[in-house]
């Protein structure tokens, strides 16, 4: 029986690209469902036979660590240069966005605590 390898959801494309070349370099069969038409599922890659799974899993986990250091030293290396994208450059970039988020986080917060402040006014507290 077929076993869920990666979950293609939110997966770039060159990540997807990657764990298709190291399952075939490695000889581990595998195949992969594609994302449904309503968006319910992601799709994802598969490994074809229980026994290949564990080595397969053993690479994806290598993969993933590798793929976390250099993501990481990217992001340490752009915070050095000053290259990092800030708070203020995705403010002035997309303003309206980033005011339209903020007022949907304080709607929740607010619907959130009103339950709270009725609770607390009908006590008499």
């Amino acid at each position: 029986m077929a076993k869920l390898l990666l979950n293609m959801r939110m997966v770039p494309d060159d990540e997807a690209d990657d764990v298709r070349g190291f399952l075939d370099a490695n000889g581990i069969g595998w195949h992969e469902t594609r994302p449904s038409r309503w968006g319910i599922s992601h799709g994802g890659i598969w490994i074809s036979e229980d026994g290949d799974y564990p080595r397969a899993r053993a690479l994806m986990d290598d993969y993933q660590a590798g793929r976390q250091a250099r993501a990481r030293a990217e992001r340490a290396a752009a915070l050095r240069d000053g290259s990092a994208e800030t708070f203020a450059d995705m403010l002035r970039r997309e303003p309206v966005r980033v005011v339209g988020l903020l007022l949907g986080i304080a709607l929740g917060l607010a619907l959130v605590a009103l339950p709270v402040l009725l609770l607390w006014r009908a006590g008499g507290g």
